[in-house]
């Protein structure tokens, strides 16, 4: 974005105060639709974010709302030179100083606040004053409307340093920004609303990171009167263990609902009657176990049916025997073709993730945030901080995809290219449907797809099919991982 503003300023000439006349403008806009009546503090730190609030304020005093400001300065001397210019504009009342009787109390009266302290260049931690600022403005218990990224929030990672502000909504310009969409900086953007500030056609989008979109779902593979279900992709799901044999029965039902022709489960040969009961359409085989985990001399049977499938699914119910963890590593390194690794497959690959780089075909991994830990030897509550950052150090380390789950999905491919999940799915907040999601990116990886679009478009699929789910049930609360397989089909026409 900081591209596209000196594009738009250099090379099309565009006056930056224009630009920032229309991003006040939209603020105040969203300030008047979500409180349309009663004071209104604005807080103001020194850089353009401040010059945006400053107009913010102007607008409304002209709309004639009761507006205060606050300003986090020294002196008028240390406002960037829009922002003073916009100083010189405002009507009314000069600005309180923050720090005085007055300003706690306009904070404390506002019927909204506007948070206009901070920007898209901050990282690191607010200091000083302004994470003094930051804490009273939350405080106040008011609604708070913040301008283009809540202060305190890496704009760029979604990190949060330190204090940061809790908005209700965030009006951002232009171009929605990574910090909004990742937690834990999405925790604190409220409702995030995007608008138009007049950059013109044609600014270049030099962006690594990008929100999935809904228009993903008319790319997936489709089938057509040429299709058989050995076109139509072959899927290998391997895993199971007692008491865990569901997972790799949701894997499978979730690769045939997400368009794999054919799909072959391989699971401990004392456990293959329970899967022979419920899966009608699927082919199953039994490999050699001890006490129901699989043993690494299972390995070797399986190369023959992978020679002939298009992706291999590993993990799924698999459970931490150490038999099984050595078999999972082995099929890891062995298997050329495509893989999904998840659940136990991943934590048998636990400090070992390097070994991964080794491998001839593509890798995709699907961690949840304790997995993800588990793999590079850290902590769940490191990765929950910074999720951007260790998802890119896996999927460096690894040469995978990575599918960090959550509200906020992340698919990271080597190179550090980052697909973002708008989430707004709670429906899958369920036991199984991470199970359902191997099987959905095994299929379309099984169908061709490249890795990163087989995530991409596979995460995208399984949100929409826990909405359209929660929408047939009536609330997220009901649904269980098989009421998502069932959506899947409704998901892709959605």
């Amino acid at each position: 974005m900081r591209e596209v503003d000196r594009w738009a300023i250099e090379e099309r000439g565009i006056p930056s105060l224009d630009l920032m006349e229309r991003a006040g403008e939209g603020v105040a806009q969203s300030v008047e639709r979500l409180v349309p009546d009663g004071p209104v503090t604005v807080v103001c730190g020194k850089g353009n974010n401040g010059g945006d609030g400053l107009v913010v304020a102007r607008l409304l005093r002209h709309a004639a709302r009761d507006v205060t400001v606050v300003v986090c300065i020294a002196s008028p001397d240390d406002l960037s030179r829009d922002a003073r210019a916009n100083l010189e504009r405002l009507p009314g009342p000069p600005p309180l100083s923050f720090g005085g009787s007055a300003a706690h109390d306009a904070i404390c009266d506002a019927e909204v606040i506007v948070d206009a302290l901070l920007g898209t260049g901050f990282e690191g931690a607010p200091r000083g004053e302004m994470n003094d600022a930051i804490d009273a403005v939350n405080a106040a218990g008011r609604p708070i409307v913040s301008v283009d990224v809540p202060s305190g929030v890496d704009a760029s990672t979604g990190v949060v340093g330190g204090a940061a502000i809790e908005a209700a909504r965030t009006v951002t310009f232009h171009l929605g920004k990574p910090g909004l969409w990742i937690h834990p900086g999405k925790g604190h953007a409220g409702k995030v609303v995007t608008i138009d500030i007049g950059i013109p056609r044609g600014a270049p989008m030099v962006a690594e990171v990008g929100l999935i979109g809904h228009e993903a779902l008319a790319l997936l593979p489709r089938r057509t009167t040429a299709s058989t279900k050995f076109t139509s992709g072959h899927v290998v799901v391997v895993g199971g263990s007692p008491g865990l044999m569901g997972a790799p029965a949701m894997t499978s039902l979730g690769a045939m609902r997400a368009g794999a022709g054919y799909v072959t489960v391989c699971v401990p040969i004392s456990q293959r009657a329970i899967l022979d009961a419920q899966l009608m359409e699927a082919m199953t085989r039994g490999l050699p176990d001890e006490h129901g985990s699989l043993t690494p001399e299972g390995v070797v049977q399986l190369m023959e049916p992978l020679e002939r499938a298009g992706a291999l699914a590993l993990g799924p119910g698999l459970g931490r025997d150490a038999r099984a963890v050595k078999f999972a590593r082995r099929l890891a390194r062995e298997a050329d073709v495509a893989m999904v690794l998840d659940a136990d497959g991943l934590n048998a690959l636990a400090g070992e993730i390097d070994d991964l780089s080794a491998r001839g075909a593509p890798t995709v991994l699907t961690p949840h945030a304790g997995e993800l830990a588990r793999l590079l030897d850290a902590d769940s509550e490191s990765v929950q901080r910074k999720r951007l950052s260790h998802a890119r150090t896996a999927a460096e380390r690894a040469h995978a995809v990575v599918v960090l789950k959550g509200d906020d999905t992340l698919v990271v491919d080597p190179g550090g290219r980052v697909a973002i999940s708008r989430g707004d799915s709670p429906a899958l907040a369920t036991a199984g449907t991470g199970d359902i999601l191997t099987g959905a990116i095994a299929a379309l990886l099984a169908q061709g797809l490249e890795p990163f679009d087989a995530a991409a478009m596979g995460v995208q699929l399984h949100a929409q099919a826990g909405r359209e789910a929660a929408r047939a049930l009536g609330a997220p609360e009901g649904v269980i991982a098989s009421d998502v397989i069932s959506a899947l089909p409704r998901a892709r026409g959605a």
